[in-house]
């Protein structure tokens, strides 16, 4: 795009809210294999009455003009709580999609810089949303392969602008490809037949929805004991907890969902798998209503591949071989129903217990996430 004059102007009304959430499908140069987010979940995600998370953080959202083109957006945020608990002044940049122009992305982090300044931080990391549920980082490798939900899906030149800007990696996290193997490695044969013969441990039985409602706060529970020490990451209140499932409940096979449970059926670790659904977001646009849902649940019911999307494993039970555990059953089924390969969602780099897991069963990287970070200091007098 040849340059032109341009102009960063903040989003103060509905009509510049929805332009911004749906500015995605509408820039040019991005990537050929985007699969666009489920947009009634985007609208929702910026309604304070409907995320609630909003109402504890500080927010701003730009919007850039060439002319009458608009050609980058940005969310700027500050999480409260978050700084509270950790005792941090760090902001967040979030969801900036720009032209293949670097002056237009200077100019949408410039703006947020400014803003985090005059809200007194004193650093600010991103592309990093309200918590690591959101889609985090900038992917930096695996364009060829297509996104799967929540997860980036920038183009390949936005990276190179984030850095030509001063920012370095803070935390890279890693999606693995796994091929779903014909047989469990005898290692995991025997963990899984120790656990189950003992009586310690077993895999709730999951036929429907139903039965499945029931442990949705118990498995949440798990994630705020487990991910504690996670970048960005803020216990989830019941209300966000019921959010999450309310937003993922009417899509799941409760099937692909493997809770283990200890012998005073407390839940000790979960696991929750989906069908890639990517294929039927390209068909559908994004948009569920009134037909698209069609074109998703086509997608699902036809894909080969199994996307994981959120485990956790108790604490004081971690290294206890439960996650060979679930690996077990979930594996079963997925075999079972045909699946190739599944892909891992974000891994953390620095979490090389999973990591191990997965390369234990013959799982390779296709996808690498980088999270950057600045310091704001403006003078000595910010300290």
């Amino acid at each position: 795009m040849p340059a032109a004059p341009f102009r960063v102007e903040e989003v103060k009304d509905a009509r510049n809210l929805r332009r911004y959430i749906h500015l995605p499908e509408r820039l040019p140069g991005q990537r050929p294999n985007f699969v666009p987010p489920v947009w009634a979940d985007e609208h929702a995600f910026h309604d304070p009455r409907r995320n609630t998370v909003l109402n504890d953080c500080d927010t701003v959202r730009f919007l850039a003009w060439q002319g009458k083109q608009c050609t980058g957006r940005i969310m700027g945020l500050v999480h409260r709580n978050h700084n509270r608990i950790h005792r941090e002044r760090t902001a967040r940049f979030y969801q900036l999609d720009t032209v293949d122009d670097p002056a237009v992305s200077a100019a949408l982090i410039g703006a947020v810089e400014h803003w985090a300044r005059s809200m007194g931080m004193q650093r600010i990391i991103g592309p990093f949303g309200l918590s690591d549920k959101d889609p985090q980082g900038a992917q930096v490798e695996g364009f060829e392969h297509p996104p799967v939900l929540a997860t980036p899906a920038n183009p390949a030149f936005l990276p190179k602008h984030i850095e030509a800007l001063g920012y370095g990696k803070v935390s890279d996290a890693l999606a693995y490809k796994t091929t779903v193997p014909r047989e469990m490695p005898a290692l995991y044969r025997r963990i899984t037949d120790r656990l189950l013969c003992n009586g310690e441990y077993r895999v709730l039985p999951i036929a429907s929805r139903k039965a499945l409602r029931p442990w949705v706060v118990p498995v949440l529970r798990l994630v705020n004991e487990s991910y504690k020490g996670l970048l960005g990451f803020v216990p989830m209140d019941e209300a966000a907890m019921n959010k999450l499932a309310a937003q993922y409940m009417p899509v799941l096979d409760p099937g692909l969902v493997k809770v283990v449970v200890d012998r005073n059926a407390q839940a000790a670790a979960f696991v929750v798998g989906m069908p890639d659904m990517g294929e039927g977001l390209r068909k559908a646009r994004g948009r569920l209503f009134p037909f698209g849902f069609i074109h998703v649940l086509g997608a699902m019911k036809r894909s080969r591949q199994l996307n994981l999307l959120l485990g956790a494993v108790r604490p004081d039970l971690q290294g206890h071989g439960l996650t060979c555990l679930l690996a077990n059953a979930l594996l079963e089924e997925a075999r079972r129903r045909g699946y190739a390969h599944f892909d891992s969602h974000l891994v953390l780099e620095t979490n090389r217990l999973m990591r191990a897991e997965l390369e234990r069963l013959g799982g390779t990287v296709w996808k690498r996430y980088r999270v950057y970070g600045k310091d704001l200091w403006r003078s000595r007098a910010v300290r």
